[in-house]
């Protein structure tokens, strides 16, 4: 199970990724496709057209690390639960992003209600 912060987010790139690119390749498309600090400490998430290859960058605060992973049979299923208004990402949760790497279909799941302070109407 991935243990992240509250305090990082998860973006997925909405465009397919050329798969060949490694850290600065990766990290230039932060910058310049996503419009996004790669040194934020965020998590960035690409996949390739046939959505059968995965590659994640994070920065660490000491260096970037890259993740990749790449499907024998099958394909990796998402959907966008918010996406920014440039349709460029969208986010995702951690336990989600788990979920996609197990291959799970999210678009065949359902999160059921739970407490937030947003739904309360509570100010912090």
């Amino acid at each position: 199970m991935l243990s992240l912060p509250p305090s990082v987010r998860l973006f997925i790139a909405c465009e397919p990724t050329d798969m060949r690119k490694s850290f600065d390749g990766v990290a230039g498309l932060v910058r310049g496709a996503l419009e996004q600090d790669p040194l934020s400490g965020h998590l960035y998430i690409f996949f390739n057209k046939p959505r059968n290859r995965v590659k994640v960058l994070w920065w660490d605060r000491t260096g970037y690390c890259l993740f990749a992973k790449r499907l024998e049979a099958g394909q990796f299923y998402w959907r966008a639960a918010s996406s920014d208004s440039s349709g460029r990402t969208a986010t995702i949760t951690a336990a989600e992003l788990q979920m996609i790497l197990e291959g799970i279909d999210l678009s065949k799941s359902r999160r059921h209600t739970r407490y937030t302070r947003e739904n309360t109407g509570i100010s912090a």
